[in-house]
């Protein structure tokens, strides 16, 4: 983080303090009190995701004063209607279930998945020559936003046919947490499935194709 920014979150959090305390969610920059929809920012050395309120956020965004160790998570979302991804791809990604996640991790330099499970969010040992195949195959994921956006994948477990969204990294673990929560049995459950079904056509609803 800058020296600018670091001096205005400073600021803030000294005004906050001196101000009576507040119910409810708070920015854990500043200690602003916010609302149930807010932005997040990503943690890049402890893999978190924190609340933000907006000024805060804004210092964090391509544009803003901060940088370094946090991320203001984008809000994106767009559908690639063309990904081609094999069988045997899937496969050699060792995915147990029929979605996972995908983002580029800055700090170790490489791609991270990871899938919904009754633990949370499981990681996958990914091959990195399957993901190069993946890439090579289908050029335009390299849109991708490193640390913030993700590639959510769903596949028919009967058909292996997929789809592909670029999505902003909090809604993946907004999932996971839903679908732990709901979790039942070895396959999720009659819940989770629901709630699997009314996420995707909510992504579905708020994707635009990507050009």
């Amino acid at each position: 983080m800058s020296t600018d920014a670091f001096a205005v979150i400073r600021r803030i959090r000294a005004e906050r303090t001196s101000a009576a305390p507040k119910p409810g969610e708070v920015c854990e920059l500043c200690g602003e009190v916010i609302g149930d929809r807010h932005g997040h920012l990503v943690d890049l050395e402890r893999r978190g995701l924190m609340c933000a309120c907006r000024g805060c956020y804004l210092l964090f965004t391509p544009g803003g004063a901060g940088g370094g160790r946090f991320r203001a998570v984008p809000d994106r979302y767009e559908v690639f209607d063309n990904v081609r991804l094999s069988p045997a791809q899937w496969e050699a990604m060792q995915i147990p279930v029929s979605v996972a996640f995908f983002f580029f991790n800055s700090v170790l330099g490489q791609v991270a998945a990871f899938y919904p499970s009754p633990a949370g969010a499981t990681e996958s040992a990914l091959p990195l020559d399957t993901w190069a195949e993946v890439m090579a195959d289908n050029p335009e994921l390299a849109t991708l936003t490193p640390d913030v956006e993700a590639l959510l994948v769903r596949v028919d477990p009967a058909t292996r046919a997929g789809e592909c969204f670029l999505v902003p990294i909090d809604a993946c673990y907004e999932l996971v947490g839903q679908l732990r929560r709901l979790w039942k049995g070895f396959d999720g459950g009659a819940e989770a499935r629901q709630a699997l079904e009314e996420f995707f056509a909510g992504v579905r609803a708020r994707a635009v194709v990507h050009q």
